[in-house]
């Protein structure tokens, strides 16, 4: 009895949230046909992909604890090796991360140095621990911000004018962007036409180079988690996009995160850019 009680308190919970007015979920679970799905669930589909994409929204605390209980979860699964990948690290600073994880240099140095984003403290450092405690390799997928801001700015012939040094923190060049993608059109319209095609480029070089050190980094029978921004994985586009280009059989499953004034109430039109939606209360705390 003392085994069936955690499942039991789930499955009254979860009738609860789509039931009871009275109850205030911050968070809710959807699968793209908007029927609402478990923690468990979810876990049960990762296991059975090479490639999960958890979109988050950067500044969302739910998504952040999430990610890292889903890290812990897939770790935890001896039947194939886990690989983090994070949007969050530049290509350029993996030699900080492996000095980092094999212990060549301190805590303190990492973090001085590796130019982190201004949330790691509380959204990122618990995950990156729990990689380095584990034996986990973390990936830094990322182009290095300042060539995406060349490229924003003097278009994707400023990428062929680096150095071979510079060009190994990158997809192979040349960069192949279609900038008729849905996802790039939508993005320069919320920008109101502003930075042009330069805009599409830089974005698409983020993904790219992503997909690149992905499959560059999957071995045989691996599994790969990476946490990105959900504009670079939703609607299959993005990072996904420039992998299926490269390579084919990979399965892969996708997560986006969204807020709602009522979890339980969601419009199922906002269901469709991921397989999985991570549905936060619009009124829950954010990290910044």
């Amino acid at each position: 009895m003392k085994k069936l009680f955690p499942l039991i308190l789930s499955a009254l919970v979860l009738i609860g949230f789509t039931k009871n007015d009275d109850e205030k979920p911050a968070y809710l679970l959807y699968t793209n046909e908007g029927v609402l799905i478990s923690y468990s669930e979810v876990m049960e589909r990762a296991r059975q992909n090479d490639l999960i994409f958890f979109g988050e929204l950067h500044n969302s605390a739910i998504a952040h604890w999430l990610q890292h209980e889903m890290v812990r979860d897939l770790a935890a699964d001896e039947s194939r090796n886990l690989i983090l990948g994070m949007e969050m690290f530049e290509a350029d600073q993996q030699i900080l991360i492996d000095e980092y994880f094999n212990g060549n240099i301190s805590q303190n140095s990492f973090e001085n140095e590796a130019r982190l984003w201004n949330n790691y403290q509380t959204d990122y450092k618990p995950i990156v621990e729990f990689a380095r405690s584990n034996n986990l390799k973390l990936v830094a997928t990322n182009i290095p911000r300042r060539y995406a801001s060349a490229v924003y700015v003097n278009g994707l012939g400023a990428l062929s004018d680096l150095s071979l040094t510079a060009q190994q923190w990158m997809a192979p060049l040349p960069i192949d962007v279609d900038k008729d993608l849905p996802a790039y059109q939508n993005m320069l319209q919320m920008a109101h036409g502003h930075g042009g095609d330069n805009l599409i480029y830089a974005q698409a070089v983020k993904d790219a180079t992503m997909a690149h050190f992905i499959v560059l980094n999957m071995g045989l029978g691996d599994r790969l988690i990476h946490l990105n921004g959900s504009y670079h994985s939703n609607d299959w586009e993005g990072i996904i996009w420039y992998i299926n280009k490269m390579v084919s059989g990979y399965n892969i499953l996708t997560m986006n995160t969204i807020t709602a004034e009522d979890p339980a109430e969601i419009d199922p039109d906002h269901l469709q850019s991921a397989d999985i939606t991570l549905v936060v209360s619009s009124r829950m705390t954010t990290t910044y």
